[in-house]
């Protein structure tokens, strides 16, 4: 059994509005020619959809079925047509970007000046958390994350590997004393994200193996931006990832063997954005930044 598009709009624009007569205006067709239609489709699948009263129509339990389907087809098509007008947009609207707080904060965030001074129009709505946000379900147009994402439909791109390494104010160094090996941490106090927080594997492993040295204080944070801070302000030694360097050069590499294995980070959009010329801006934005960076860090 095929069900008609056409048959199932008439249907929808009926039950969304109680009535034949404000349905009929809604599509610019007569009373009689949207009751001869919702006729046919019941009679095509051999259900009543709607109890008539003289006050209106009101749905059947299969007519709630029917429409529960419809509502759902109908919100996907209006998804679908704003991603067509999206890709034919020049660069403005809003785009959804998410990552998590200490990449977003530290890194993503003050390098939007660029990408505002390109097109002043856009409208970045930055999500920042460690929660993996759902791009095909669109929590989000675009994600930039410290693993491949697993999700499918996506179109991803490797931008750099990072590192967590142990860093120091000269202030800080200069009052305490640099540390030669783990064993000086007795005399040092570590600031750092607490093993159980949520954050990539390798950072996580890199903080249990540091605890389990004798070290007598400790500053956790849930994010790398609290840990930053904390070494800012001269409280201790923190495990931060290492391009936090490049925005404060002045901050020392306090042991240099120790470090995290390499994070990968990936900028993941789905599959359907692929022609959206805000996710198109963005992408090159991100992508020239990182070559930018590079090319720094080994000049």
């Amino acid at each position: 059994m095929q069900m008609d598009w056409d048959k199932l709009r008439i249907f929808h624009a009926v039950a969304d509005k109680g009535s034949l007569t404000h349905a009929g205006d809604v599509l610019h067709l007569s009373q009689s020619a949207v009751s001869r239609q919702i006729r046919a489709l019941e009679e095509s699948l051999n259900v009543t959809l709607f109890h008539r009263h003289a006050r209106g129509l009101i749905l059947t339990e299969q007519g709630e079925l029917l429409f529960d389907a419809t509502t759902q087809m109908v919100k996907r098509l209006d998804a679908t047509a704003a991603r067509i007008r999206d890709s034919e947009d020049e660069v403005f609207g809003e785009l959804r970007v998410t990552t998590t707080v200490g990449f977003g904060t530290l890194w993503l965030a003050p390098r939007l000046t660029a990408l505002y001074q390109k097109y002043p129009e856009l409208k970045i709505d930055l999500m920042l958390e460690e929660r993996v946000l759902d791009l095909p379900m669109r929590e989000a147009d675009v994600a930039i994350r410290m693993k491949e994402p697993s999700q499918a439909d996506l179109i991803r791109k490797r931008l750099m590997q990072i590192r967590m390494r142990l860093y120091a104010t000269p202030d800080y160094l200069a009052k305490h004393g640099t540390p030669v090996t783990m064993a000086d941490f007795h005399s040092h106090r570590l600031i750092c994200q607490h093993a159980g927080t949520a954050q990539v594997a390798a950072g996580a492993m890199l903080v249990a193996q540091l605890m389990s040295h004798d070290i007598p204080s400790t500053l956790t944070v849930n994010n790398y931006f609290g840990v930053l801070q904390g070494v800012l302000n001269n409280i201790g030694i923190g495990v931060l990832p290492d391009y936090i360097t490049e925005d404060f050069p002045d901050l020392v590499r306090v042991l240099p063997d120790v470090e995290s294995g390499e994070v990968p980070v990936f900028l993941a959009y789905p599959e359907e954005l692929r022609h959206s010329k805000r996710v198109a801006a963005f992408r090159e934005f991100v992508t020239e930044e990182i070559f930018k960076y590079r090319k720094r860090e080994q000049g």
